[in-house]
């Protein structure tokens, strides 16, 4: 297993620009877990270490695409109805089937193989049955109805590249072209831990019973337990860290020992209470980088005994937004996965919004069919701690470094949710 060297997160303290950044990462980070080989029912959710090639072609033969008959197209009448007698019958699966004879029309079902001969399909819906002929009507195209040997996949064709997280599609795809067993990235385990002496766990706390003064029950984890897994990312659990220095240098060196790579939340700011900084660097080497995005501004990186560190902020929200724009891509490198940055879509802005130059700023929206356009509606509130601004929305809004202004009826790009958790 690769190991990180220590300059592998370096680029100085100054203000970075997101794209940038993972562009700088990508051309950085290797993956740092092994290939092993599964069969197709254990590779749902792996990432692809090899690229997966067609062992067929897809169809295997030239085939009809609905129930119908098959005919010559030079045998049809191109002006008018054209009267065949209905020789042979073929259904699916045949193996069997004699040439079609001039100026006859096979009985032909889905899937079935095209007659030599046969290059042209009529849909049973088009036609009229008169005794055991059949009358065509004119104007289909030559070879309509017909699939042809290939055309959906050729044998040797790569058909997932390497990187690829394999979703049920394309477990379809190498079913379909033979292959049974695939070259997959072991799954990047990594440990989970929040900070701070105010939370406790949620399985802690007793329904129904108020929470003490200066408490609060911990979301970050069990959000973070669930974007990795959705990953396919094995997750180590160390619960909650109190803010004690020693007991912080002691999760991180058992993460170190046990994982490839760790993910906490909270403490990682400049504050006298902020203890995850001051463990790293006793422990590790830390980068401090400083994103320029909002919410979720700093994030801590580096290596402690080669494994990857990630120090995420504290604040709900901004540990959303940080994790789906730049932590699990960074994730995605380490697993051998191509990092997802899904493309925008282009949606009308119902709000009026000012925001500071060199910074890309996501603003939580929900999206409203009017006059028949989608429109984004900025929810009403905009802390970074904010958990009801993520279950309010339906996605974020993009905004550049260079936007310094947004008004009612723009073009804006819009994140979807679904598309950022892929």
């Amino acid at each position: 297993m690769a190991q990180l060297s220590d300059d592998c997160f370096a680029f100085g303290g100054n203000l970075r620009r997101l794209d940038a950044a993972l562009d700088d990462l990508a051309g950085r980070l290797t993956p740092v877990v092994q290939a092993e080989t599964v069969g197709l029912a254990n590779a749902l959710g792996r990432v692809l270490a090899t690229d997966a090639v067609s062992g067929l072609s897809v169809p295997s033969f030239d085939n009809s695409a609905v129930d119908g008959y098959a005919v010559c197209f030079s045998d049809l009448a191109s002006e008018r109805e054209t009267k065949m007698l209905v020789g042979a019958r073929v259904p699916a699966g045949a193996r069997k089937i004699a040439p079609i004879r001039q100026g006859e029309a096979v009985r032909i079902f889905t899937g079935a193989p095209m007659p030599p001969g046969a290059d042209t399909v009529f849909m049973q819906e088009d036609v009229r049955l008169e005794g055991d002929t059949v009358l065509l009507p004119p104007g289909l195209k030559e070879g309509a109805n017909r699939r042809f040997l290939g055309e959906d996949f050729t044998a040797g064709e790569v058909l997932v590249r390497t990187g690829t997280r394999l979703r049920a599609h394309h477990i379809a795809a190498l079913a379909a072209t033979g292959v049974r067993d695939v070259a997959v990235f072991r799954p990047l385990r990594v440990a989970v831990f929040s900070t701070g002496d105010e939370l406790v766990d949620a399985a802690d706390h007793i329904p129904g019973i108020s929470l003490p003064l200066g408490v609060q029950i911990d979301s970050n984890r069990p959000m973070l337990n669930g974007l990795l897994a959705a990953r396919g990312i094995s997750v180590l659990d160390l619960g909650i860290v109190p803010d004690r220095r020693d007991v912080i240098a002691a999760a991180l060196t058992r993460a170190a020992s046990e994982c490839d790579a760790i993910l906490t939340s909270g403490g990682v700011s400049t504050g006298e209470e902020d203890h995850v900084k001051a463990a790293v660097e006793k422990s590790g080497k830390l980068d401090f980088w400083r994103l320029a995005i909002k919410p979720g501004r700093p994030i801590a990186m580096g290596t402690i005994a080669g494994k990857s560190f990630l120090g995420m902020p504290g604040n709900p929200a901004a540990v959303f937004v940080t994790f789906t724009r730049f932590v699990g891509p960074v994730l995605d490198l380490l697993a051998g996965a191509t990092p997802n940055r899904p493309a925008a879509l282009p949606v009308i802005s119902g709000f009026r919004y000012r925001k500071k130059s060199e910074r890309r700023e996501y603003v939580r929206v929900r999206l409203e069919v009017i006059e028949g356009r989608l429109v984004a509606q900025r929810f009403e509130k905009d802390g970074a701690a904010l958990i009801s601004s993520l279950i309010a929305s339906d996605g974020l809004v993009e905004l550049d470094e260079d936007r310094l202004s947004v008004e009612p009826g723009e073009s804006l790009p819009f994140l979807s949710f679904p598309a950022l958790l892929v």
